[in-house]
């Protein structure tokens, strides 16, 4: 059986999603004062399950004074972007490869070697140039609650759900495709398609795919967690990254279990850099320093089920987050290819395909 469970009681104990904001009167003010003993904005899409929070404290005490501002990935790309001639924050971890490959054609962003540069593999962020470096590998899974769910009686095949209609219904798409997962997803569901001669490099195929995929299951419900749905019965699977099990089956009771495809899942590598043109470019690169540390690295898996690339780091990582990544096999997706089209099909998803 191509499956995995995860029991509540491998894992610790992680706090509630929040999302940490700022306004931005706020952020203007600080771009203005061009500051460069004010507090570091560290920009970033991975502040939730409490994230935010534990990292400005953890900071706080090792005397760096740094504000969280989050967003969803493809808005805060953009966002930076938007904002390159005119910086307003210093650092940005949590986006994944392919955003970061973005921003560094737009010289969003600057090299730095971190002091940590030889605990990583480089290959894993930007060999090439030292631009970014990375931090945690995450799965995209599909997951379901066991108690509801048996392993048995799961699909094999993530596209067992929309092919035909014995799932219809009965499992949530998050349509919400300025986010860096949803687009993951997307990219998953079109990277066997591939086809030069196709509609945005795609196949009819990919498109149908698409199409079953949002026309069969259950629009994600804004601000109700995936997991309060599996409980409640009103869906039994849905998309989560893999680091996020950990707190919701405490929270919720579950006992996740997550369908491992025989050409395997998206994988994420959440990545770290210098904002281009900050003020307080001493600051950034201490904060990066610390950050990706294989002592802060280690308390960070252990409290968010990270895996983290740091591979000193690693022995700290819960056995259960460990086990599950190093077993599910990664899927090959055609990263330059989707970093070229993924938003002309995000485009082309949202006026066709959404529900």
């Amino acid at each position: 059986m191509n499956k995995r469970t995860i029991t509540a009681s491998s894992f610790a104990l992680a706090l509630l999603s929040t999302v940490v904001l700022t306004s931005c009167s706020a952020e203007t003010d600080t771009a203005a004062s061009g500051d460069a003993t004010g507090t570091l904005i560290v920009y970033t899409n991975s502040n939730s399950d409490g994230r935010g929070e534990w990292i400005t404290e953890q900071a706080s005490a090792a005397g760096l004074d740094i504000e969280i501002v989050g967003l969803g990935g493809a808005d805060l790309a953009n966002r930076i972007v938007a904002e390159k001639n005119n910086p307003v924050g210093d650092v940005v971890f949590g986006l994944n490869n392919m955003f970061f490959e973005t921003l560094k054609a737009e010289e969003a962003v600057s090299a730095y070697t971190p002091a940590w540069s030889g605990e990583v593999d480089s290959t894993a962020g930007d060999a090439e140039d030292g631009v970014f470096w990375p931090l945690v590998e995450q799965a995209i899974v599909m997951a379901y609650d066991t108690n509801t769910v048996s392993a048995a009686d799961a699909p094999t095949e993530i596209a067992d759900l929309w092919d035909g209609d014995q799932y219809t219904g009965n499992y949530e798409v998050n349509t919400a495709l300025g986010q860096a997962t949803p687009q993951l997803v997307l990219a998953g569901l079109l990277a066997p398609y591939a086809d030069e001669d196709g509609d945005l490099g795609i196949s009819d195929d990919g498109w149908d795919q698409v199409q079953a995929y949002f026309g069969h299951g259950s629009p994600a419900v804004e601000g109700t967690d995936l997991y309060a749905r599996l409980i409640r019965g009103e869906v039994d699977f849905g998309v989560i990254p893999s680091s996020g099990i950990t707190s919701r089956d405490t929270e919720y009771g579950t006992v996740t279990g997550v369908i491992s495809p025989e050409d395997g899942v998206p994988y994420v590598t959440e990545q770290i850099a210098v904002i281009n043109g900050t003020p307080r470019q001493e600051q950034a690169e201490e904060f990066i320093d610390w950050f990706g540390s294989s002592d802060v690295q280690g308390q960070f898996a252990a409290k968010f089920a990270a895996y983290p690339v740091n591979t000193e780091a690693r022995a700290q990582a819960l056995p259960a987050v460990v086990e599950l990544i190093e077993s599910l096999p990664k899927q090959d997706i055609d990263w330059a290819l989707t970093r070229e089209h993924i938003g002309e099909w995000v485009e082309k998803t949202e006026l066709e395909y959404l529900p």
